[in-house]
């Protein structure tokens, strides 16, 4: 186990970069753990940050690919709710790297 440090205060990470308390969780530790992968967050990953939350909060999961796009596209409309939008914004993997950056669970079902 590691640590981030986010305004002086150590947030516990696993060795994969999940949060181990997904109440550490804020738009500073969000930035933080973006850092780590080189990414930079604007307002688009934000805005599916928060979505993924909502869906955790929702459904007590933190959801694969195809109920991430799903969802995106419910709750923002097609534009964003495809493949290649989220692709685009988180590298590739969309659920695994989104659930990372939102302070959630690893998708079950991502290796």
């Amino acid at each position: 186990m590691s640590a981030l440090i986010v305004d002086n205060r150590p947030i516990e990470i696993d060795q994969e970069g999940y949060l181990i308390n997904l109440n550490d969780w804020s738009e500073p530790v969000a930035e933080a753990l973006a850092q780590r992968e080189d990414l930079q967050l604007e307002d688009e990953h934000r805005e599916i940050l928060q979505l993924l939350r909502a869906f955790y909060d929702e459904f007590q999961l933190s959801p694969a690919t195809r109920p991430l796009i799903k969802y995106t596209a419910l709750k923002l409309g097609p534009d964003k709710g495809n493949s290649m939008h989220l692709n685009r914004l988180f590298k590739g993997t969309p659920a695994k790297l989104a659930a990372k950056l939102a302070g959630l669970p690893k998708p079950s079902n991502c290796i």
